[in-house]
């Protein structure tokens, strides 16, 4: 799995931007990460159309050339709101939707973004994970 670098900056972004609510999962913001791919599709376009988003080729400062789709002064809210529709643009192309979903754990509404090779991450942070262990690890004993 290969996202662009800002891609992948920006995906990181929306699911921490998702997780700063504790029940985060449970208003919506998971949406994008279960609905199916043509309705991804069709809010993707929306985003990007209601933010009269046209996307250029742009290089700057040590970045090699990227794609930007507003200009520099232009809202920070529509900026990232852009920067994440093209992120998710990227990942609906690639076929990689299921790299976003809900925590694997149980009593967690957390998002996560699996980057890992094959596909196998099922916790939005370490501390998920380690708590799922212990419980497991008690289960045993």
């Amino acid at each position: 799995m290969r996202f662009a670098p800002d891609s992948v900056d920006a995906l990181l972004f929306t699911v921490a931007l998702g997780n700063t609510d504790p029940a985060a999962s449970k208003t919506g913001l998971d949406e994008i990460a279960t609905v199916p791919t043509l309705m991804a599709v069709v809010e993707v376009n929306r985003m990007l159309r209601d933010a009269g988003a046209l996307p250029f080729l742009m290089r700057h400062d040590h970045f090699d050339w990227h794609l930007h789709a507003t200009e520099a002064n232009a809202p920070l809210a529509e900026r990232i709101r852009v920067e994440v529709s093209l992120a998710l643009a990227d990942v609906i192309r690639s076929g990689e939707s299921g790299r976003m979903r809900v925590c694997g754990a149980p009593d967690c509404a957390g998002l996560l973004l699996d980057l890992s090779r094959n596909g196998s991450k099922q916790f939005c942070s370490v501390r998920c994970g380690n708590r799922m262990n212990q419980l497991a690890y008690r289960e045993r004993a």
